[in-house]
């Protein structure tokens, strides 16, 4: 044995099907693509969504619901986390880069502080928007709040 007599095993290779090579092929006239009708022509090409004529999904299904465009979407932070933050790491500022290089906010994100749990140490913090209960909270052990 060697590579000259070399060959794939048999039934992994399929002969392709050679179509409009002339009617003696047996796959000349039409092509495969029957008679007439719009697959039948050179440059179709199916729309989206298109299911044969069967009324499509897009439209039997019923359309509700609302996207405000103006919405402004937060990442929620709790105090419970940013507590944890000031303990592990002994900070007394918390701002966007720290959360930042601790992974709990991406790049884009606005940052909204939310009331959950408890803060016991004094923390300057600083962030987009703060709920009215996290701000208690934080002014309550000395600490300050800066809104972005």
């Amino acid at each position: 044995m060697d590579l000259s007599n070399l060959k794939p095993a048999k039934g992994s290779v399929k002969t392709r099907k050679r179509i409009g090579r002339g009617e003696g092929s047996g796959k000349g006239g039409t092509s495969t693509r029957g008679h007439k009708g719009a697959q039948s022509r050179s440059g179709y090409s199916r729309k989206a969504g298109f299911e044969g004529g069967q009324m499509p999904m897009a439209r039997r299904l019923p359309k509700f619901g609302f996207r405000n465009p103006n919405r402004v979407e937060y990442a929620g932070i709790n105090l419970d986390v940013i507590q944890k933050l000031a303990d592990e790491k002994g900070l007394e500022q918390i701002d966007i880069n720290v959360m930042l290089d601790n992974g709990l906010v991406s790049k884009k994100d606005l940052v909204k502080i939310l009331g959950r749990g408890k803060l016991t140490s004094k923390v300057e913090v600083t962030a987009h928007a703060f709920s009215a209960t996290a701000v208690k909270a934080i002014e309550a052990n000395g600490g300050k709040v800066n809104k972005i």
